[in-house]
């Protein structure tokens, strides 16, 4: 039971995930993006707004199709894919929940298999065509019809915030005065590389555990996982700042510094507080947060669908009350402004 609660729950936060086939009938470039104003259309949105800040969350690859003859984009309201979106959101979105009001948008995804064998620039632009329309039309609508002026958080998790990242690039140039009101943006569990950021000089990498208006990126596995071997990190060499001491050096980060990870806790797959589990050190070579605190063997009969040592379903929840503590540091900073 245990088992099969993680693969039809906690895999829907990587990028491969045992779930079923959608359909989207006519996924051309040139189709409109999904209709905003339709609340049925949103996997999140408060009744009202009781905080002064807003997170707008982005969930990860909830979908993938199981026969390459089927459309490699899945339909905003396939039964699985919200299913598995709510799943997400309960496991990552929830570390934000006490910082701000939580706005979440399906939207269509592209299947992981079918983007992850294709070279970079073809990639992004798979992501680009419908994913981040969606997302994009989604902020857009959010900005002007609930924001109300409003600071945000950005929070994504890998297809999620690789169209962050689509939106940071193409959205904030043309919407300065939105940028403006940018608390922070954790974009995790997809590689923010030097070259991204060296083309994007309008956005900045985060650089403590204060500064505003900047971008969080980390992906996490252990120390055993050899060079060009983690597939989301796709041969790239992403920035990374440790979500615990939240420095940009290699100095390592103690389970016991750590105010605890969100993880299963029964037989039954509910999540709860695990303190002193994930460490975090950073490997400035490979671009990514390693783990020796957790044992690799329990966590790839967990989710090892991403290999042996990868941990990329878990790159919130190991850190998830680090993560809410900083995002209410940052919130707090920005007001203070």
């Amino acid at each position: 039971m245990f088992r099969y609660y993680l693969i039809s729950s906690v895999l829907i936060i990587s990028c491969f995930i045992s779930l079923a086939s959608c359909e989207l009938p006519g996924h051309s470039d040139g189709e409109p993006a999904s209709d905003y104003s339709k609340t049925a259309n949103w996997l999140s949105l408060p009744s009202g707004s009781l905080k002064n800040v807003d997170i707008f969350y982005v969930y990860p690859t909830s979908w993938y199709k199981k026969d390459p003859a089927e459309p490699n984009f899945c339909a905003i309201h396939h039964p699985i894919m919200l299913h598995g979106s709510q799943s997400a959101f309960h496991r990552q979105a929830t570390a934000f929940e006490t910082v701000g009001n939580m706005y979440a948008p399906y939207y269509r995804q592209a299947d992981a298999v079918y983007t992850l064998t294709l070279p970079s620039d073809k990639r992004w632009a798979v992501i680009d065509s419908i994913p981040a329309k969606d997302v994009i039309a989604a902020f857009d609508y959010y900005i002007k019809n609930y924001n109300k002026g409003k600071p945000y958080i950005l929070v994504g998790h890998s297809q999620g915030s690789q169209v962050l990242l689509l939106l940071l690039k193409k959205y904030m140039p043309e919407n300065p005065r939105t940028y403006e009101r940018m608390v922070c943006a954790y974009v995790i569990g997809y590689p923010v590389t030097a070259e991204f950021m060296n083309a994007n000089n309008h956005l900045k990498f985060a650089e403590n555990s204060e500064d505003t208006g900047v971008i969080v990126s980390y992906n996490t596995q252990s120390p055993s996982v050899a060079p060009g071997a983690n597939i989301v990190m796709a041969n790239e060499v992403g920035l990374v700042i440790n979500p615990i001491n939240w420095k940009r050096d290699e100095t390592p980060a103690t389970a016991e510094e750590s105010l605890g990870s969100h993880m299963p806790v029964d037989a039954q797959g509910n999540f709860g507080l695990i303190p002193r589990f994930a460490d975090a050190r950073i490997n400035r070579a490979k671009g990514v947060i390693e783990c020796r605190s957790v044992n690799e063997k329990d966590m790839f009969n967990l989710s090892g669908n991403m290999g042996s040592g990868v941990y990329h379903s878990f790159d919130i929840p190991f850190y998830y009350y680090n993560l809410r503590e900083n995002a209410q540091v940052r919130v707090n900073r920005f007001l203070a402004k």
